[in-house]
């Protein structure tokens, strides 16, 4: 009978194993920018709310910087995770595609660097 062959004893190709983790740095700047956007935005809710109620208002302003929060803070996430995708997708791109050979310019008689354009 024919020998079963088991792909997850193969070592692969040499180097790290690719991990579909972002750089820690990149993580820790997403992480403070959502932070930073949801403080924003409860600080706009609590403003706008201010600004429209009279009297005691605290529930009301309580309210108000809380959705403001929630609201800066999950849009900066989805910003944030979009971009951390990205960044982790051209990362894999690049390690995984060929790099193409550079190629030296072609020297022509006149001493330029190109040649005549090919017109039909």
């Amino acid at each position: 009978m024919a020998e079963d062959h088991d792909d997850r004893d193969d070592p692969g190709p040499a180097g790290p194993p690719a991990t579909g983790v972002p750089p820690q740095l990149a993580r820790i700047l997403a992480f403070v920018a959502i932070v930073a956007a949801g403080a924003a935005g409860g600080f706009i809710g609590y403003a706008i709310t201010d600004l429209q109620c009279t009297g005691d208002c605290s529930t009301p302003k309580g309210l108000g910087a809380l959705v403001g929060a929630l609201l800066g803070a999950g849009g900066v996430a989805v910003v944030a995770v979009l971009a951390l995708r990205a960044m982790n997708e051209w990362r894999r791109v690049q390690a995984t595609s060929p790099r193409p050979e550079r190629v030296p310019p072609r020297r022509v008689p006149d001493g330029g660097t190109r040649g005549r354009p090919r017109v039909r």
